[in-house]
């Protein structure tokens, strides 16, 4: 078995970034992807626009080109396709990690498919596969969703919508639109202050205008096949119900982490440890890049910001890699 000098665990934009930076380094790499290239975009709901501008989501300077400011889901998908394909990198797709072992300096990764053997390790998993749950009766029923890809699924329907972030706030809105019966139902006081900024005045005033019914302070008690059970201010009530998205946000494969031997604070926010000039975690020649850094502060990293990481990381390895050599 050939050992290579990384391996890439996650397809995502900050993945292929790593990729990017080891192939000019003159690193032997592989990147290793579950899914299809940005599994975790393409599984974003189809009418989906970014926060960010097409500059800020570009990587190693290749321009993004879009229509408007703000880029749609599917334009980009087509920019890290085609980064991935006009730059022949080594990706492996529908490749699931099953397990990672440290043997002396290397490390074994077996996968679904293959078994490898590398130097070090880059884990860009991005924290979208597992949902907060609400952890109520009824939330294993098929009606509920906790992810969201288009509304003509439930135009026409009874549909209630848990959650007071861009997701949720996006789902409602098109759902309502294409002719759903939307109940809005938000924990805190108010439409979160960190939904898009051209978007919360739209919900507001759909809220204010009634088209959307809106209960804040207010948490699901139980889900039912044909209604749903809520707590308010005023007391429990009861709503007819046909679907129900619970969009209340996604976290970080921790158990992963640990079985890694990665360090996670004892608090809530559960951040992995790591050196931040190198990204290298408390396990010699493991490094972290991307979302996955933040822990449950899912909002602290992004494209545009963790981006960094590939240069940051790579110079770490080829200066390990020129102090080994020279040895």
């Amino acid at each position: 078995m050939e050992k290579l000098d990384l391996i890439i665990v996650g397809g995502g934009p900050i993945g292929i970034a790593c990729g990017l930076e080891a192939k000019k380094k003159g690193l032997t790499y592989v990147i290793i992807e579950k899914g299809p290239i940005v599994n975790s975009l393409y599984n974003y709901p189809a009418n989906m626009q970014f926060f960010s501008s097409s500059e800020r989501l570009e990587i190693d300077e290749i321009p993004f080109i879009s229509k408007e400011a703000k880029p749609k889901r599917n334009e980009a998908l087509e920019y890290y396709r085609r980064i991935v394909s006009s730059n022949k990198l080594n990706i492996h797709l529908f490749e699931k990690v099953a397990q990672v072992n440290k043997q002396g300096d290397a490390f074994r990764v077996e996968t679904s498919k293959h078994r490898y053997a590398a130097d070090n390790i880059i884990i860009a998993t991005g924290f979208y596969d597992i949902p907060n749950t609400l952890n109520i009766k009824g939330e294993n029923l098929p009606k509920v969703s906790h992810y969201y890809k288009d509304p003509h699924f439930y135009a026409g329907q009874k549909l209630a919508v848990v959650g007071a972030s861009n997701s949720a706030i996006d789902a409602a809105l098109e759902c309502w639109r294409k002719g759903s019966e939307v109940s809005l139902i938000i924990r805190g006081p108010e439409v979160g202050q960190r939904v898009k900024y051209w978007v919360r005045p739209d919900i507001i005033n759909r809220i204010e205008e009634g088209s959307i019914t809106a209960y804040f302070n207010a948490t699901v008690a139980e889900i039912r096949e044909s209604e749903i059970l809520i707590d308010t201010p005023e007391g429990r009530i009861c709503l007819e119900n046909d679907f129900v998205l619970a969009l209340t946000g996604y976290r970080p494969n921790f158990e992963f982490l640990k079985k890694l031997g990665i360090a996670l604070s004892q608090d809530d926010k559960r951040l992995p440890q790591y050196d931040p000039e190198t990204m290298e975690t408390n396990v010699g020649g493991l490094y972290l890049a991307g979302v996955i850094c933040g822990g449950m502060e899912t909002h602290k990293w992004f494209i545009e910001n963790s981006r960094v990481h590939a240069k940051m990381i790579m110079a770490s390895i080829t200066k390990k890699k020129s102090a080994k050599s020279n040895s």
